[in-house]
């Protein structure tokens, strides 16, 4: 076994757990929805998690020759990884019957602050591994450093239109990177 499948038996599963901890609260969600209505601000935030969670996966896989058996990256992407797997599991309410909207408003700052923490640690990696040029492009502008101030703008929002509203652009970010290129 080499380094790469090494590191990516501890990362992929725990990003495979976080994948399916999300849509099982999503599952769990849909089965009780005579209950109570999952509503937009949990949606969005669902998908916006897996969105990250999947371009980590990826990002991972993209630095992999750089990627070598240590304790400094083991440990730091438990972490990560782990922040991913918690933020998931706090998408939706463990109870059905629990309002979604008010669920959604508790662990806002939590998730988000998770995904942010996230990707600070991917960037960081990234620019020790490429050095800054590669992230200093008008396309890293718009689609890789506007993460950071409108994820936590969502977090700290008071208005829901200006949640939604940054929840949508963090989330068109995913498939604008795949058509900007």
């Amino acid at each position: 076994m080499g380094d790469l499948e090494f590191i990516f038996s501890l990362f992929g599963l725990l990003l495979g757990l976080a994948l399916t901890e999300a849509l099982a609260g999503l599952a769990r969600a849909i089965k009780g929805k005579h209950r109570a209505r999952i509503g937009w601000p949990t949606a969005l935030l669902g998908l916006l998690v897996s969105c990250d969670v999947v371009t980590f996966w990826m990002f991972g896989w993209s630095l992999r020759e750089g990627l070598k058996v240590s304790w400094p990256l083991m440990f730091g992407g438990f972490v990560v990884t782990g922040i991913y797997y918690i933020c998931a599991a706090l998408i939706f309410p463990d109870n059905d019957e629990e309002d979604f909207d008010a669920h959604f408003e508790r662990v806002r700052p939590i998730v988000l602050g998770g995904v942010l923490i996230a990707n600070a640690a991917l960037f960081a990696y990234t620019v020790s591994l490429v050095g800054w040029t590669p992230l200093m492009n008008i396309r890293a502008g718009v689609i890789s450093w506007s993460l950071f101030p409108v994820a936590a703008l969502a977090a700290v929002a008071r208005k829901r239109t200006v949640v939604l509203a940054c929840l949508a652009w963090l989330i068109a970010l995913y498939p604008l990177s795949v058509l900007w290129t």
